[in-house]
């Protein structure tokens, strides 16, 4: 097994993505695909991707990969830190997948999942303490479950201290997280029709670690439990795609964990990974490196 410095768990997936040239799609209108690519993705999967970009060892679990996806997978990984061991390969079913057509600020995913859960199969790893043990950071998404809290009460217990995103100021998630970054789908999912600063004084009320709120590309609001709410500007870049934009955020959280950056420097970076990012496509292609976000960082920063 390799030496990993980031344990992530969570959703990894085959991607279709779909650029158009002209504009997003219109009822009963043709429209032409600029680019089109099948890559990994799912917040885990380009979580990986950009922290090993970032220089960073990664090993990562938790969605099944299946036939179509795995030869993918292997061959996009396999000049990269990224340790695969831990994923269950199936061998009669093609894998999770979804695709997403996008045109500059606008994109639409599309997939199965909600048939995928509703179907009452597990369709997910069990996080092994062996695979986290040794791990100085991790990152634990929310969507799987019992699994979910099995791989942060890992982290807790080996006093691992992980990120996690969207997750409920009541939950043990977020109050147990080092880091919990929240979208503004979240918040309009999960708290319609109350404020950004009541939201955020909900998640800080509850928690241990840093809570941030992203507002795409509106203000950021972050803060600790018994601190002031403070605000930063995202980084003005000319957009290309905003897919993955989020989780390059949240990896560049998990790398300011890593590096022990303070609140604002942490931020900051994230803020400037997701900018480097979303100038860009296809992003597993092209994620951003170190010096280019730290010179995003030094020039407008």
């Amino acid at each position: 097994m390799q030496k990993a410095e980031v344990y992530l768990f969570g959703q990894i997936l085959g991607t279709r993505s779909f650029l158009l040239k002209d504009g997003f799609l219109k009822p009963d209108e043709y429209s032409e695909i600029q680019e089109s690519y099948f890559l990994p993705g799912g917040e885990t999967g380009t979580a990986a991707t950009v922290l090993n970009s970032l220089g960073v060892s990664v090993r990562m679990d938790g969605t099944w990969i299946g036939t179509e996806v795995a030869p993918m997978l292997k061959a996009f990984y396999a000049d990269k830190r990224v340790d695969l061991s831990p994923l269950h390969f199936m061998e009669d079913d093609p894998g999770v997948m979804d695709y997403v057509v996008i045109a500059g600020l606008v994109r639409s995913p599309m997939g199965r999942f909600q048939t995928l859960f509703a179907s009452g199969k597990r369709w997910w790893s069990i996080p092994q303490e062996t695979d986290i043990s040794g791990c100085r950071v991790a990152a634990v998404d929310p969507y799987f479950r019992e699994e979910t809290l099995r791989a942060a009460e890992i982290c807790i217990s080996q006093g691992i201290p992980y990120v996690t995103i969207d997750s409920r100021h009541d939950s043990f998630l977020h109050r147990n997280a080092a880091v919990n970054v929240i979208s503004h789908e979240c918040t309009d999912s999960e708290y319609p029709g109350i404020s950004p600063e009541q939201v955020m004084e909900l998640m800080t009320g509850e928690a241990k670690g840093l809570t941030i709120l992203t507002q795409g590309g509106g203000e950021m609001l972050y803060g600790r439990k018994g601190e002031s709410i403070q605000r930063m500007k995202p980084f003005s870049v000319e957009v290309r795609s905003t897919l993955g934009a989020g989780d390059t955020f949240k990896a560049g959280c998990v790398y300011g964990l890593l590096h022990g950056m303070n609140d604002e420097e942490l931020v900051r970076f994230a803020s400037a990974c997701s900018a480097v990012a979303i100038s860009r496509f296809p992003l597993p292609l092209n994620p951003p490196a170190l010096e280019e976000v730290q010179g995003l960082i030094d020039r407008e920063g």
